[in-house]
């Protein structure tokens, strides 16, 4: 009888792992991508995804879509359930941020100094005591990577990154503050923070690709004297080479240059580096000089925000059109990432909007949120962008699906499905093979 239920406990699990090895290649978009599409202007662009919409059924991964932070703009940036989220989400790519611990271990944050805004560190008095600046009423909390062990982060729970006042209780601070068109629904099960090396396995496993971010260190380098910037750079590389990834699989960022031209010129990992571009102020003059420096160096992609790409024009069809600085990258042969589409509320209000405020004013009120797939179309098809890093990456996924946009090939597909099996089996394989030798235990062989 106990080796009966073995088996039967054995044939359960397995096929448990048969449905979490299938969910990898499930891409589930949800309803907001046909949402943005009912609120377009009419035109050609929403015929062809409302057509889209209509008949197509099956949705795959795409590589133009990228999960920024996962899929932060419903889920904790940064934890295990928001890259879950992009990768369902058919993110093709999905973003590490990298920072450090006390320890000099790596894991997933966007800044080394925000864990008081994206965890609840400072309900932990023992934790609160350690940050750089500890919180009391009335205090601004200061909490870093780099306060604690690696071992004390992984005891910490995620959140929406935000805060409420200082003038109020711990938890008044640590869960106020989320934007009214974001959810605090899905912190309550205390999403789990990864480790970079986690963030990979973990992406690995919905067949998905990496740009990690290496973050600037809030500490002064070298830390702790001996821990220098090319040892940082060299050690988020490092861990790719140690999970048997593929350098073509991997953009790895930053906004200094100078980890840029260290992964080109010392790592097999350089040809696909990104550089960051944060120089929102700089002239034609000096952004052309350093796109230049770019290319003569070895470097090929470059990365800056959305709205330095276009431009008003209210003559052209979608109202925008390439900017100087997109033409500038052209020129000097540079391929372009760009970023963050769905980061701004209802509205397209804000800091990512600023360079076509015209083209969106001049919208009837209740098509604003569709001129995102305008964007994208200019982004896409007139500066040719490999892909946009997007909050909630079914809006790309959908887009890259309709205009055939970085969709994984049947043969990579087929490829990386039977890779998948292969792998999964193995582990089964194991797993059952435990699960043999207890059962054997149970009835006393």
């Amino acid at each position: 009888m106990k080796f009966i239920l073995a088996v039967l406990a054995i044939t359960c699990l397995a096929q448990a792992a048969d449905e979490k090895d299938d969910l990898a290649h499930i891409v589930t978009l949800g309803t907001r991508p046909y949402y943005l599409v009912d609120e377009m202007s009419a035109g050609a662009l929403k015929e062809k995804l409302e057509e889209c919409a209509k008949t197509t059924t099956n949705f795959v991964k795409s590589d133009f879509s990228i999960g920024h932070r996962g899929a932060c703009m419903q889920y904790p940036e940064h934890t295990i359930e928001s890259y879950k989220a992009a990768a369902l989400q058919g993110a093709g790519i999905i973003e590490c941020d990298v920072t450090f611990t006390k320890d000099k271990e790596l894991i997933c944050r966007h800044a080394q100094c925000d864990l008081h805004t994206t965890t609840d560190v400072v309900l932990r008095p023992e934790l609160n005591a350690k940050c750089s600046v500890p919180f009391s009423t009335g205090v601004s909390p200061k909490c870093c990577a780099s306060d604690f062990t690696l071992s004390e982060i992984k005891s910490l729970c995620g959140k929406m990154d935000a805060s409420g006042s200082i003038d109020g209780t711990p938890e008044e601070y640590v869960y106020g503050g989320t934007a009214d068109w974001r959810t605090d629904l899905y912190q309550y099960s205390c999403p789990d923070i990864p480790t970079h090396k986690e963030s990979i396995e973990l992406i690995k496993s919905f067949d998905g690709k990496f740009t990690p971010e290496l973050k600037s260190a809030d500490v002064e380098m070298p830390y702790e004297g001996t821990y220098t910037q090319e040892d940082y750079a060299q050690q988020m590389i490092d861990e790719y080479i140690e999970a048997g990834v593929d350098p073509t699989s991997v953009w790895p960022q930053s906004f200094n240059t100078d980890d840029v031209l260290y992964w080109v010129k010392n790592t097999d990992f350089g040809g696909q580096a990104v550089a960051l571009d944060e120089k929102y102020e700089a002239t034609e003059e000096e952004y052309r000089a350093w796109h230049k420096l770019l290319k003569d160096n070895g470097v090929k992609i470059v990365a800056p925000p959305m709205w330095m790409l276009v431009k008003d024009d209210p003559n052209a069809e979608l109202g925008m059109v390439p900017s100087a600085y997109a033409d500038s990258a052209k020129e000097h042969g540079l391929q372009v990432l760009t970023w963050t589409l769905e980061r701004t509320g209802p509205g397209l209000d804000g800091w990512y909007w600023q360079s076509v405020t015209d083209s969106v004013e001049n919208l009837d009120p209740t098509q604003i949120d569709g001129h995102k797939f305008a964007l994208l179309h200019v982004l896409s098809e007139e500066i040719g962008v490999l892909g946009v890093f997007s909050d909630w990456p079914a809006t790309t996924t959908f887009y890259a699906n309709c205009m055939g946009l970085g969709l994984r090939s049947e043969t990579e597909d087929d490829v990386t499905a039977v890779d998948a099996r292969s792998s999964a089996a193995g582990r089964r394989l194991k797993a059952v093979g435990r699960l043999v030798n207890i059962a054997f235990k149970l009835v006393g062989y």
